[in-house]
């Protein structure tokens, strides 16, 4: 929809002090022709965009301004501070609360911007999340390179990165960008990047692949994975996969899924306790036996 285009645009000018066009249209996938579009009703709406040409030009927008508040609908007006007060909640500075402020009507019989949705994107690790959102909006702005240690099922490892952008996906942040390591784009989860620093190095920002953008292919389904569930436990399966994830029987909730890695999926189990077991394929059900079996021994009593 044109609206979420619009608040995602705005939002990215918020982040970063000064994007493009053509980055604009791969992000949202879609013509350069049309980001031009939406800047122009962004400037309807009294939003001062600027557009500066040459090597150091570019989209940004000026501090100061009043938004023509007629040009939204009032449910246009809602989702656009639900959204903005979704984007405060991980940040220290007052650059949203002020747009924010613009936003309210100036007679709350036109429009009620209660909160009736209520969007809150921190963590418990708020105020360094904080910190490294910051970082890496500075290092995007200025297109320079950061390092930080990363912490994984392997281990510890220091990556060097060229940030791209920061987003919320699968109930956590990530940061997207080029690892000089892997020599390939990656995505790297906020709250396992430490000692997070921006370097002097300076980047070409390159063409970002749209599968790539959209993680399409962060997660592929390689396995196939069959699991009886008591029924006792049908809220989880709704909450985590959905109404109808799970095919009704007499002995329980069986879920027929596809995963990508086996790791996780055995940690999620352990979780359910003796309410789930792995029906099939018969490979991943013994090798889970011995990790219980495994787990088992640590509690026996010598």
């Amino acid at each position: 929809m044109k609206i979420d285009r619009l608040i995602g645009i705005l939002t990215i000018l918020l982040q970063v002090d000064k994007t493009t066009a053509p980055a604009l249209a791969q992000r949202f996938e879609v013509s350069r022709r049309t980001i031009l579009r939406d800047i122009d009703s962004l400037c309807l709406a009294g939003i001062p965009i600027v557009t500066q040409q040459g090597g150091d030009g570019g989209i940004s927008i000026m501090d100061g301004y009043k938004i023509n508040k007629s040009v939204l609908t009032a449910d246009e007006l809602s989702t656009l501070v639900a959204a903005l007060k979704g984007l405060d909640s991980v940040s220290k500075t007052s650059h949203f609360e002020g747009l924010m402020n613009k936003l309210a009507p100036d007679n709350k019989a036109v429009v009620s911007l209660t909160d009736n949705v209520i969007i809150d994107l921190s963590s418990h690790y708020k105020d360094s999340l904080s910190e490294k959102i910051a970082l890496i909006k500075q290092a995007i702005s200025y297109s320079r390179v950061i390092s930080f240690d990363y912490y994984y099922s392997k281990g510890e490892i220091r990556r060097s990165i060229e940030p791209y952008f920061i987003e919320f996906r699968w109930n956590a942040w990530y940061l997207f960008g080029w690892c000089k390591l892997r020599e390939d784009f990656r995505r790297f989860k906020l709250n396992r990047l430490w000692d997070l620093q921006l370097t002097d190095k300076k980047f070409l920002p390159r063409p970002v692949p749209a599968e790539k953008a959209s993680g399409e292919d962060a997660f592929p389904e390689l396995y196939n994975m069959k699991i009886l569930f008591e029924k006792s436990i049908r809220f989880r399966l709704i909450e985590e996969h959905g109404l109808n994830c799970y095919k009704e029987t007499d002995e329980g909730l069986l879920l027929d899924f596809n995963y990508t890695n086996k790791d996780y999926v055995f940690s999620w189990l352990l979780g359910f306790g003796d309410s789930a077991e792995i029906i099939s394929p018969e490979d991943v059900r013994n090798e889970f036996a011995a990790v219980a079996e495994s787990i088992a021994k640590k509690y026996k009593r010598t």
